[in-house]
């Protein structure tokens, strides 16, 4: 049976990414204003939102060349069709994104703060609660890697399953059965879902990347200290927890000092983020998409860990640049020189 599985995995290429389709409404405002008080906007920006959505357009515009396919629902109105028209043109194949009379098209209003680029989200989850992901025959898809995000934010998907725990992990174990490795992101949010949600997924993830908070919030770890300052001896046994909660490969935690990842076999890498000046950096909004992108596909590649983390950090230093998800990304060259210019922050490993 594992000779079967590993045959059909490296017979596969490209990714496919389902989940949250969303356009994201980017406000820049002066300031985040307290209730019945006003802020004004400065500026206005659409793109793309939703872990599908972003990845693989950033993955297009890294200059990935593998097939790059999304899967998932958007509504028959104006912001669907500017997805579909959006995809197309970064050549990402759309047969499984279908298009509903039941929900519109998913959006969020981002506002954006000019003077730190901390972001508050107001979001209408659209025609993605909707999903299901019940049409994806993954024996008859042909991509070796399925990312699916962003658990918590999809309420199909996020449902009680009986023999796997949630739906999801349904989705998941059946691509991993036709021979795919799996991947998935999970939402930020300030609840106790994390271990009823998303761990009964994590026995069927092949490749785990969550940012910190939602790393410490499915493992049961704080792994900030109360003055902020990360705590890499948490970080690590976070990413060990989620290992032994059935992650089968490897865990990566990316933060804004950088990204970290543990595998099964005990492989441990740390990897500072880059020096960025305070000016350079426009919007924060889609830079763990960018991390996620890149760290994909080098996975996909085959690439030392070492470098796929390199490639996730340098990726959102890009995305930084711009206050939209997608906007910043470079071709991978590109992103790598912003290394050589600004260079990594001083290393982060610490003794245990």
């Amino acid at each position: 049976m594992a000779t079967s599985k590993s045959k059909s995995a490296s017979n596969r290429s490209g990714l496919l990414a389902g989940g949250n389709w969303i356009i994201d409404q980017v406000k820049l405002i002066d300031v985040y204003p307290h209730r019945e008080q006003l802020a004004n906007i400065l500026s206005q920006s659409q793109g793309s939102g939703g872990a599908p959505y972003n990845v693989l357009v950033d993955l297009s515009r890294l200059g990935s060349e593998f097939p790059l396919t999304g899967a998932g629902l958007v509504g028959k109105d104006g912001l669907g069709q500017f997805i579909l028209d959006d995809c197309k043109k970064h050549k990402i194949d759309t047969r499984h994104v279908r298009a509903t009379n039941e929900a519109s098209t998913s959006f969020t209003d981002v506002m954006t703060e000019q003077s730190n680029g901390k972001r508050t989200f107001f979001h209408a989850r659209g025609a993605n609660a909707h999903w299901t992901g019940e049409d994806l025959d993954f024996s008859k898809i042909k991509a070796r890697i399925f990312h699916l995000g962003y658990l918590l934010l999809l309420d199909e998907l996020d449902a009680p399953d009986t023999k796997f725990g949630t739906k999801a992990a349904r989705l998941l174990a059946g691509a991993q059965e036709a021979g795919m490795k799996t991947s998935v992101d999970v939402v930020s949010e300030d609840s106790d879902r994390f271990s009823r949600i998303v761990t009964p997924a994590l026995k069927y993830v092949d490749y785990c990347v969550l940012n910190e908070i939602e790393a410490g919030k499915t493992a049961g770890f704080k792994i900030r200290q109360p003055d902020g300052s990360l705590d890499t001896v948490s970080l690590r046994h976070a990413a060990g927890a989620l290992l032994q909660q059935g992650v089968r490969e490897v865990v990566v935690i990316h933060f804004p000092e950088g990204a970290f990842a543990r595998t099964r076999k005990g492989e441990d890498v740390w990897q500072s983020s880059l020096n960025l000046p305070g000016k350079y950096i426009a919007g924060t909004a889609g830079a763990g998409d960018a991390f996620c992108a890149g760290v994909l596909l080098g996975l996909h590649e085959g690439w030392e860990l070492k470098r796929c983390l390199e490639a996730g950090v340098c990726a959102a230093a890009a995305s930084l640049s711009e206050p939209t998800c997608t906007g910043g990304m470079k071709p991978l060259a590109a992103c790598l020189a912003l290394a050589k210019k600004y260079k990594f922050r001083a290393p982060l490993e610490r003794g245990d």
